[in-house]
């Protein structure tokens, strides 16, 4: 399905424009994902733990808290974070310049108000700076403006990552967003086990383990870090069979990024693009059908031959 696309709807994020408001945003996405990890039932692969987008932001969707419903949202465009019970009760807090350890206990505090009690681990996870929360008045950044870029990045890519995940009809991840490592991802899964992950840096081993337990083939869009200065799409495959990174892929801009272990297509090349929806999806699917070619997993009862077909 095709959409007229607003022009505005994939704007520049150069990542050195915006690093103080990325690391602050990344920090508070993690305290309220941590709210929904505590509260949640564990799900395989974490996915108990993850954020999901709305028309207005991210939203920890409905969770229970003893006999009563709860759900945080981030509202990008009016930047509030909204606070809902079942009981009827709404609190907002704003998203302005504030530090970490500001919005922590803020959030602690209102939750509280309302005879919510969640106690949480305040340590970020993969981060260089690793500041519990409510020691952290080092990250006090809020730029409305590139707070609305990323919102409308994360709109389109989810558009795109929705479409992806259609064609697949094996075992296949929402499309989420990881507040661990900031990135919308959706996983594809062949159905057969993988070896023990090794592990990756400032994740504990026990969370890689259960994260890709089972062979996979992931992509989605990640704003940059360390030693990648730029937004990117990615994608990867677990266990990494040989030959993957070897593949030819599409767009002609795409290429293996040998420091992350995944093909990366710089987000400026899609951005540019004519058909921004059809080069997104020639990597997403070119570099799935690598992982799947290379690693032989059984095509033709995982996908959907029949997706460009009209449903009614």
């Amino acid at each position: 399905m095709t959409f007229k696309i607003k022009k505005n709807s994939w704007p520049s994020l150069p990542l050195s424009e915006w690093k103080d408001t990325y690391e602050t945003l990344h920090r508070w996405t993690q305290i309220v994902g941590k709210v929904r990890l505590a509260l949640e039932p564990f799900v395989n692969h974490w996915w108990n733990s993850t954020l999901y987008l709305t028309s207005r932001g991210l939203t920890t969707s409905s969770m229970s808290y003893e006999d009563i419903q709860l759900q945080i949202d981030f509202d990008f465009i009016d930047h509030v974070l909204i606070i809902q019970t079942s009981e009827g009760i709404t609190k907002k807090i704003p998203l302005e310049p504030r530090p970490v350890a500001n919005m922590f206990q803020e959030i602690m505090s209102t939750l509280g108000n309302i005879d919510i009690f969640i106690p949480i681990w305040t340590t970020p996870v993969e981060v260089a700076d690793r500041t519990p929360f409510e020691e952290d008045y080092k990250h006090t950044s809020y730029d409305r403006e590139y707070i609305s870029r990323i919102w409308r990045i994360l709109s389109q890519s989810n558009r795109i990552l929705m479409e992806f995940r259609s064609r697949f009809i094996g075992k296949v991840s929402p499309v989420h967003f990881f507040w661990g490592a900031f990135d919308l991802a959706v996983t594809r899964f062949s159905g057969r086990t993988a070896p023990l992950h090794p592990g990756a840096p400032g994740l504990a081993r026990f969370v890689a383990v259960e994260a890709y337990s089972h062979e996979v083939s992931s992509c989605g869009f990640w704003p940059g870090g360390g030693d990648i200065d730029n937004p990117i799409y990615y994608s990867y495959a677990y266990p990494e069979p040989r030959g993957f990174k070897e593949s030819a892929i599409k767009p002609k801009e795409a290429y293996y990024e040998t420091k992350l272990g995944e093909f990366v297509l710089p987000y400026e090349v899609v951005r540019k693009a004519d058909s921004p929806d059809q080069i997104l999806l020639e990597f997403l699917e070119s570099t799935y059908t690598a992982a799947a070619t290379t690693a032989n997993w059984n095509r033709k009862t995982l996908e959907r031959t029949n997706y460009a077909d009209p449903l009614f």
